[in-house]
């Protein structure tokens, strides 16, 4: 199997239908992937991840705002963890896929496709998009921090103009 840095436009075009599921971005802050309920990670508790190794549904009763998008969690210790230092626990470029992100897109991060790389939360659009990532982390991070300064708060679907 190739590797390649284009990304091709048949997926391109099939990724571009799972949009309006889950990247409805919040009014005020595109650069959180949030429901249009203001639910961040479908759900999922950002701090199991780290703690218990794992995709995790967090409780609707168990919640806390950051950042305009409202997390759940699995445990009370887990919510209290996010709130002492939120920014160690959300992922990178605002929950959006790693690998989009490098590409220049957002499109929604599965809470199953994750990664913790140096102590950031990685979450990837699909297990396929997620093999691709893994094959150059350090590539593809580098480029996804650059592009994040350039699309951080343009909503997903402008970006597919």
């Amino acid at each position: 199997m190739t590797q390649t840095s284009s990304f091709p436009q048949s997926l391109l075009g099939g990724i571009a239908l799972s949009l309006g599921l889950a990247t409805a971005a919040l009014s005020a802050g595109v650069d959180i992937n949030a429901s249009s309920t203001g639910l961040a990670m479908q759900g999922y508790d950002p701090v199991a991840y780290f703690t218990e190794g794992t995709a995790t549904k967090g409780d609707y009763r168990l919640t806390t705002a950051f950042d305009e998008a409202t997390y759940w969690f699995a445990t009370e210790e887990n919510k209290a963890l996010f709130e002492k230092t939120p920014e160690a626990y959300v992922p990178a470029y605002g929950g959006y896929c790693a690998f989009g992100a490098a590409m220049g897109f957002k499109f929604d991060g599965d809470p199953h496709q994750w990664k913790i790389v140096d102590d950031v939360l990685y979450l990837n659009l699909s297990a396929d998009i997620q093999e691709r990532w893994v094959a150059d982390i350090p590539g593809f991070i580098e480029k996804a921090d650059t592009n994040w300064e350039e699309i951080a708060s343009t909503a997903p679907a402008d970006l597919l103009k």
